[in-house]
């Protein structure tokens, strides 16, 4: 759809070539009423004056405000010779404004209504005192319309700079209130973490606490009494076995806090837990992730490789981390045995319920005698 402006840009390049032709071809029906032979013949390289000026505007080779008092002075001297030549020299009227700064468009538009009020008044002299009231009569009147108009103009203008102002403004409001309603969304996401966060971690507190206080102290006393008893090999086992169950419920208890990442980044912590046994590649830029989000791919890298090592009788174990725009992901896969459903003893519920507990998920594939893969996709929150 072509736009006020651009139809205004048309008329300023092509209108002229209209207005001008029109102008000599009614000149032309009256030349022999107004005009002598002498001033038909010096109204003619005028003429071709005036279309070589309007051909080379109409192609940009000329400056705005030259290509404007050259056509205003060309005008006014056909004028004089015809008085239908201000025809053209209405022209002043529709662009002195567009072509000229300030007091220069003043001056166009008082040329320009000169000329015209000669022309309404008989043609440039006055020939009588009537010739001269006429034209005194008319340049007021010309003067006044242009007065009235270029308000009208310039009241319109100003009403398109406030409605585009207004657009701008609307525009920019609408760019920070999306910046706002995301930043929203993802302060609602890290306040989600955060929840289940401290949610999380009161339960570890106390399920650590209810483990070393009743079964870890109970395992204590058991190992006490079996240690006061006689000295045989069933007490001996029994001994072992409480010994070693002790064991595992103090390691329960500090599998319960992520302690590989009291002191390490992610990365470090998953070199650390890989050892010997698996490859760990990073790809992205690594950057401090909440801590509910870290811990949850430990936990995932843990049990994966537990998995690993106990069932799938791996021989290869690679592990991939991976930095997104907005999220994480972490895969760990084996050339091990593969199964086609998993016992219960794999971990995989768990692995899957740490992942949704951070808004993520968990994906396992395995096939019997080519291995497994599981991959957890966890959204990027950034360490606050």
């Amino acid at each position: 759809m072509v736009t006020l402006q651009e139809q205004w840009e048309r008329f300023h390049r092509w209108g002229p070539f209209g207005l001008l032709l029109l102008a000599a071809l009614m000149a032309l029906l009256i030349r022999e009423e107004v005009m002598s032979p002498a001033e038909e013949r010096t109204a003619v390289p005028f003429f071709l004056a005036a279309l070589l000026l309007q051909i080379l505007h109409a192609f940009g080779k000329v400056p705005g405000p030259v290509y404007f008092w050259i056509r205003t002075a060309v005008a006014f001297v056909l004028t004089w010779l015809n008085p239908f030549f201000c025809i053209y020299v209405a022209l002043g009227y529709f662009d002195f404004q567009y072509y000229l700064p300030g007091r220069w468009a003043l001056a166009g538009s008082f040329v320009t209504v000169f000329t015209m009020a000669g022309a309404q008044s008989g043609g440039l002299p006055p020939e009588d005192f009537t010739g001269v009231a006429a034209f005194i009569g008319l340049f007021v009147l010309n003067a006044g319309l242009v007065f009235i108009f270029t308000g009208l103009a310039e009241r319109e203008l100003e009403q398109s700079r406030v409605q585009a102002e207004t657009i701008a403004e609307l525009e920019r409001t609408n760019a920070r209130l999306e910046q706002v309603l995301a930043e929203n969304a993802g302060l609602q996401a890290q306040l989600l973490v955060q929840a289940r966060e401290a949610g999380v971690n009161d339960e570890r507190r106390r399920l650590a606490a209810e483990i070393h206080d009743t079964i870890a102290q109970g395992l204590v006393g058991v190992i006490a009494q079996l240690q006061a008893t006689e000295e045989n090999e069933h007490v001996r086992r029994a001994t072992d076995l409480a010994r070693e169950s002790l064991r595992e419920a103090r390691r329960s208890v500090q599998d319960l806090a992520p302690t590989h990442l009291e002191h390490d980044t992610l990365p470090d912590a998953l070199q650390k837990i890989a050892g010997g046994r698996a490859r760990l590649t990073i790809t992205g830029t690594a950057e401090p992730l909440h801590d509910e989000i870290e811990a949850a791919l430990l936990r995932i890298a843990q049990e994966a490789l537990a998995n690993a090592a106990r069932h799938a009788h791996a021989d290869r174990i690679g592990v991939t981390l991976s930095y997104m725009d907005d999220e994480v992901t972490l895969d760990v896969r084996d050339d091990g045995r593969g199964f086609t459903r998993p016992s219960r003893g794999f971990g995989l519920t768990a692995m899957r319920e740490r992942a949704e507990r951070v808004a993520g998920t968990l994906e396992v594939e395995s096939e019997p005698g080519r291995g497994t893969a599981v991959s957890a996709r966890v959204p990027l929150i950034r360490h606050d």
